[in-house]
Formats: structure tokens, sequence, C-alpha cells
């Protein structure tokens, strides 16, 4: 399937609702992006899971996990497993397992808040079809970017007992997030950004559980049944409980729409590094030792994320110039007008890195780089 845009306008509208829309699977792509992904708000898609091999393969009569079929597939898989009952700084601890132990103890007391969590397994079995990318969530630069150079993606499958949960948090580098459940109930509440700044201690440490607290702060609460796939929007804080035996996709994702959103992240939090070491800043390599700390905090430093702009870039503009529709790594279709959307963006992004006062320093005559992309984007999106 084609995913396409009809314009290159990046701006959004001004949109309210009183609860997270449920939204049939007829929902076109184009009214998606612009009345949920571009504005940044939540909806649930319905129908997404029913034609998966995974519906009908993972579940047995009863739409349960079916244990003995995934042990025979992948128990020899190492798993990390989340004890959603000992909480560890703000996260909860794991151990590393085999799955097949994982459902050796899958029923017992002493598993019920055992969560499997951030499985790449669509990453170590390439070849198995087990899921299918929604078309709505199609425009993934971020999973682009890293399956394209063979490295660790941002693809899940989560499995978790009915009580099972996740903690207050905002998704990776800001990202978007959608999961998908194959089978179970999940609660979730949801915040609008800069909410989550009430639920901070004066040490500016986020909150770990809101569950007794939540309702005295804007949010949307909703239970998301099987089939269904919520979009996450970029910078919204929220917890999520497994009501029933719960297996889900997810994906962090990043593309034209929130590109911006995570370049300001990562500044942010260079920010907060260099605040946090001032007293050095006169030591030689400063600059370099901030990039070490952000990436080590954050996950990504400068160098990496321009890595991530060029390679993305690159590919729309030999796409645009050469005027043709490009299989990504899904199987879906991304169409010229969408890669020009895409270029327009990089390009404000671009424009933005560039004129960081930190780029020319860790970047010495390599600014040059970053400069010739930048004119060669513009150039290309001269029109729009």
């Amino acid at each position: 399937m084609e995913f396409e845009v009809e314009s290159c306008d990046l701006s959004t509208k001004d949109y309210k609702f009183s609860s997270v829309p449920v939204l049939s699977k007829e929902l076109s792509y184009d009214d998606f992006f612009r009345t949920y992904m571009q504005p940044n708000l939540p909806c649930v898609i319905e129908n997404v899971t029913t034609d998966w091999q995974a519906h009908f393969k993972w579940l047995n009569n009863n739409n349960k996990p079916n244990l003995d079929y995934l042990r025979s597939q992948y128990g020899s898989c190492d798993v990390t497993v989340y004890n959603c009952n000992e909480k560890y700084f703000n996260s909860q601890k794991t151990e590393a397992c085999k799955l097949s132990h994982f459902f050796d103890l899958w029923g017992q007391d002493s598993s019920k808040f055992k969560y499997l969590k951030d499985w790449h397994l669509k990453n170590t079995f390439k070849n198995d079809d087990f899921y299918q990318v929604p078309v709505y969530f199609a425009s993934d630069w971020l999973n682009e970017f890293l399956t394209e150079n063979n490295e660790d993606d941002y693809r899940f499958v989560y499995m978790g007992q009915a009580g099972t949960w996740t903690p207050f948090h905002a998704d990776v580098f800001n990202s978007f997030s959608w999961s998908a459940n194959v089978c179970g109930k999940k609660r979730w509440i949801l915040f609008p950004p800069g909410e989550e700044t009430f639920f901070k201690d004066s040490l500016n440490n986020l909150a770990y559980d809101i569950s007794d607290v939540y309702k005295t702060r804007e949010h949307f609460e909703l239970v998301q049944n099987p089939g269904e796939a919520i979009f996450v929007p970029s910078g919204w804080y929220h917890q999520v409980w497994n009501l029933e035996d719960t297996i889900s996709v997810n994906h962090n994702w990043v593309n034209g729409c929130n590109i911006m959103k995570m370049w300001r992240a990562i500044e942010e939090n260079l920010a907060s590094v260099k605040k946090e070491i001032e007293d050095c800043e006169d030591m030689d390599g400063f600059n370099s030792h901030c990039q070490i700390m952000l990436k080590a905090s954050f996950g990504i430093d400068f160098f990496r994320f321009y890595e991530f702009l060029e390679f993305i870039a690159l590919r729309r503009l030999s796409q645009v110039e050469n005027n043709r529709t490009e299989i990504l790594f899904h199987g879906h279709s991304l169409g010229v007008k969408h890669a020009t959307f895409d270029l327009v963006a990089l390009k404000s992004v671009l424009e933005e890195f560039i004129q960081h006062c930190d780029v020319p320093k860790i970047f010495n005559s390599d600014i040059s780089k970053p400069e010739k992309l930048l004119q060669k984007i513009r150039d290309s999106v001269k029109v729009y």
C-alpha cells in the first residue's frame, strides 16, 4: 500500500476532544495524518491485528496466549522481564532469562507481576511476518534508519499477565509510539504535554506511580481492547496497566511530524548535562565530554543525530530527484509528495541544528558537510 500526503504544509490546527477517539480501520492515511499525527493528538484504531499471523497462531481458541506454540517457536530467545512489584530507580527491576523460563512461571503467584517488555522479536526473526505495520504508522524514520543499517531497532513485543503495568513515563527520544493488542485489554492514562511537570518533586524527579493522584490534572483515560492500536503522540506522558493477560506489538518512531520535537528534546538534555557539570566548563574537551554524557543519558548525541538526518535526507533527495515511489522496510510504499514533506521537515531541523552553538565546536571542519546537505535540500524543496 502506498501512503501519501496531499501537500507539504507543516502547520497544525487547534483540535479539542473530551475523550480519546476510537476510529474505524477505514480511516484514511491522510485523515489520520492531518487530524492526529500532525497536531500530535492521540487516538485508537479498531481491528488492526485481526488479520495478523500473530492473531491466528499466537492465540488459543479462547483468544488467550498460546504458550505452547510460542514456546515451540521462540522458547530459546533471550528476553528481559520486569518485576512490577519491585521499583528500581524510576523503573522496575529487571532480569534476563529465556522465554521458555518466563513461560514456565506463567500463571504462578510468583510470576503474576512479571512483565516481558522490549523484546526485539522482529529484529531477531527478520523473515517472520507475525504482524504488519499499519499504514498510519508507516512513516517511521527511526526504524527505517536502524533496520537498513542492520542495527538494533525500536520494534517490540510485550507480554504480561493481568496486573502487570508500566510506570509513568514518556517515550524515548520524545518519539511517537503505537501499541497494538494481539490479545487482552490495557488501561491507559495519558497526559497532554506540560501536565507532567505537576508530577515532579522539588528535585525534578518524575513520579513513579500516578494512580492515586492523576485525577488532579488534565488527563485522558481509556481501555484498549483486543485488536485495537493506540497512537501515543510525542511528549504525552502515560501509565499503563494490563487488565487481562495481554500480548502487544509496539513501535517507537520519529518522522517529519515530530523530528523537531526530538531535536528540541536533545537540546534540552544537553543543556541539563552542561548544567550538571558546569564547574568543569574550562577543561579541555568539555563539549566532547558533554556529548558522551548526552549519549549515555538520552541515548543519542549530536553526531548520531546528524547521521540519522543525513541518512533519511539522502534517501528522500534521491527519491524526489528521480520522481519514484520508494518501498520501505515494512513493505509500504512512500510517495513522492510525502518524501517532499519529509525534506521540508528535515530542512527546518537542519537549519536549527547548524545554528546550535556547539555544532561548530564538535564538528570542526566537518561543519561544511551538514551545510552542504542543507543546501541540497533547499534546492530540492525551494518551491515550498
